[in-house]
């Protein structure tokens, strides 16, 4: 069966609101006789009588109530949907983010602060590697993500936020490395993103002796953001984390952050789907996450 027509559908349910011809035709601003087509149309359609007769007057019948319910959720859904186009609520509605742990840590207090402000305001935030970053905001899964490089996905527009420095995380009182060598003596402590960071930052800062990601003698692994720290200030090992990722992490005096000769520093843009009007509400969370990153 083909869709139901909606001018026959609101023609019916005025009919039957007003339970006359000529009042009903009159509010829909047509003739009567064309009002008994957009019916007969309908009870052709469904194959059934939507209307039983005792002279001027009529009741719908069972099937007509059906549709009558029908016609008037359309109704009600029509007129949400009015108002919501019509009041773009900066404090309701739900909302999809997606970045980096270390930037999940950074942001989420901002945005718990944010939602005890706008109660309606639903914020999904997701700590996920940059490539399902993409691949979520080109298919609509996410809203808004922030990535460390411009967008080259041709379904992707976004600017530059800010940026964040890699740092190389030893033990507390550990001398800084002359050689990559005095770093493998200590073993890698690796999470997700671990190995691209190591190549950017020790790639650059040891090229005669580092080996590349793949060959680093590991010692622990571990993909929560928040711990990734602590085998380090326990002893057991280095790691490479951004700024950002040691927000939240309450032993940092427990840590030394040595100044490398080729510090490593990557921009932060935030994403979103080209030619898509985002919500205000979007561009609410969008303002904040850039005055954070900033």
């Amino acid at each position: 069966m083909p869709p139901l027509n909606a001018l026959w559908l609101e023609s019916f349910v005025t009919l039957c609101e007003t339970g006359h011809f000529t009042r009903a035709a009159a509010r829909l601003n047509m003739t009567q006789p064309g009002l008994s087509q957009h019916i007969k149309k309908l009870e052709a359609q469904l194959d059934q009588p939507l209307l039983s007769r005792d002279g001027k007057s009529f009741v719908p019948t069972p099937a007509g109530e059906a549709l009558l319910a029908l016609g008037r959720r359309r109704r009600t859904e029509e007129e949400a949907l009015r108002q919501s186009l019509v009041a773009d609520d900066p404090g309701a509605g739900p909302l999809h983010i997606a970045c980096s742990g270390s930037l999940a840590l950074l942001l989420y207090p901002r945005l718990v602060a944010l939602m005890q402000e706008a109660p309606r305001l639903t914020l999904h935030l997701e700590a996920t590697p940059q490539p399902r970053i993409i691949d979520g905001l080109a298919e609509g899964r996410f809203d808004l993500g922030i990535t460390d490089h411009a967008p080259r996905h041709p379904r992707l527009a976004g600017r530059r936020c800010g940026e964040d420095a890699l740092c190389l995380l030893l033990p507390a009182g550990h001398p800084a490395p002359r050689r990559f060598a005095d770093l493998d003596a200590l073993g890698f402590v690796t999470h997700p993103d671990g190995p691209a960071y190591a190549d950017a930052l020790l790639g650059a800062n040891f090229p005669e002796d580092y080996p590349g990601a793949d060959r680093l003698r590991l010692c622990a692994s571990i993909n929560q953001i928040g711990q990734i720290p602590l085998a380090v200030a326990e002893g057991l090992g280095y790691t490479i984390l951004p700024r950002s990722g040691l927000a939240g992490f309450a032993g940092i005096e427990r840590l030394s952050l040595p100044d490398l000769p080729r510090p490593h520093r990557h921009g932060l843009w935030l994403l979103h789907r080209k030619h898509r009007v985002l919500p205000a509400r979007a561009a609410r969370v969008a303002r904040l996450i850039a005055e954070t990153l900033a």
